[in-house]
């Protein structure tokens, strides 16, 4: 069974309802159906991110992700982590309260600074902890581009890899660019030379993620969070 229905969505997020099916149908394409799961939502708040705000992409990224968690949590909201050179904001965004919410964040928070990755995921890990979620968790990170801190970043992946979070990350940007090396990189570390599972995957939206349709976007979103539960449940990290 789903987490939230279709009903209760159709009452408290109508807008949303075309994106609560569609990542039905690519949970279920993935043996997902049934699965719990806590969802959080890292946006980047650097100076380049600027363009993705104005045009509405982070708070599309924000509706796609909710319709998403509808599914795998019944609570009806997403922890979001904004951050730039430091953690900007760490709030939520709720089912019946999602329209304009980006925006209205935004609007509180202060200069627009440079990416560093390590200090947001360790704002979803001590949310997490302090949760006290029995769940494993799918972490959304939306960047535009690598950290002013790789080797911190790269650490904390590893060590994040013994707890039941599982990170992917979803890069806004030029296809042409390398600004993504970086990712690719952290994706692509050794297991378990350096992990203890593989607990992060990586794919890049564009430079329009808008573009990329519902069905694409989710398939992607969750396609390696299978493989991870399967280790994750293995190494005793996900309980059974």
């Amino acid at each position: 069974m789903v987490a939230i229905s279709l009903t209760k969505v159709q009452e408290t997020a109508p807008a949303l309802v075309s994106l609560y099916k569609s990542a039905g149908v690519s949970l279920a394409k993935h043996g997902l159906d049934g699965q719990r799961a806590a969802v959080y939502l890292v946006v980047d708040y650097s100076g380049s991110m600027k363009p993705y705000y104005r045009d509405g992409s982070v708070q599309a990224l924000a509706d796609r992700v909710l319709g998403l968690s509808a599914h795998l949590d019944d609570d009806g909201r997403v922890p979001v982590v904004f951050f730039s050179t430091d953690v900007d904001a760490v709030t939520d965004i709720t089912l019946d309260d999602h329209r304009g919410r980006v925006d209205r964040i935004v609007a509180g928070l202060g200069h627009m600074g440079r990416t560093s990755y390590h200090l947001a995921m360790d704002a979803v890990i001590d949310h997490y902890l302090d949760s006290g979620a029995r769940e494993p968790a799918l972490v959304v990170f939306q960047t535009d581009g690598g950290p002013i801190n790789k080797l911190a970043a790269e650490r904390y992946l590893c060590k994040a890899s013994k707890l039941p979070l599982f990170w992917q990350f979803i890069g806004f940007g030029d296809r042409g660019s390398k600004q993504f090396d970086f990712l690719r990189k952290l994706d692509e570390l050794p297991v378990p030379a350096q992990r203890a599972v593989d607990n992060a995957g990586f794919f890049h939206a564009g430079p329009d993620p808008r573009k990329v349709s519902d069905a694409d976007l989710y398939d992607r979103l969750v396609s390696e969070f299978p493989k991870w539960l399967t280790a994750a449940r293995a190494q005793g990290i996900v309980r059974p």
